[in-house]
């Protein structure tokens, strides 16, 4: 489970708002932070220098706002076509985000599609 500061996600009201806001933010977190291992389905590793993320649903409690997002990224094979250079491939993963309130501190997970 990763853990990173998203303070900047915290006192929206507006969920449009609330959505870009989060997918800015985990675009611009650094490379590996976020575990989209469980979208890997064909054993390769993950690229996620370029990702594209969609709120799928998020709720508000008194200690912290929880969301799922859906992430795509790139899942590179190496050497498994006829000129062994990596193949890329499309690949998708459900985290869940929980944000603390008083800390703006998130955690992510990957979760079950």
């Amino acid at each position: 489970m990763s853990q990173v500061r998203l303070q900047q996600c915290l006192g929206l009201t507006d969920a449009q708002a609330f959505a870009r806001s989060l997918a800015a933010a985990l675009r611009a977190l650094p490379r590996g932070t976020l575990p989209l291992d469980a979208g890997c389905e064909l054993g390769g590793r993950v690229d996620d220098s370029d990702i594209s993320v969609s709120l799928l649903d998020s709720a508000e409690g008194p200690e912290r706002i929880t969301a799922r997002a859906g992430v795509f990224f790139t899942e590179v094979l190496g050497g498994c076509n006829c000129s062994e250079d990596p193949l890329e491939v499309n690949a998708y993963c459900i985290l869940e985000v929980s944000i603390d309130r008083s800390s703006g501190v998130a955690t992510f997970r990957a979760a079950a599609a």
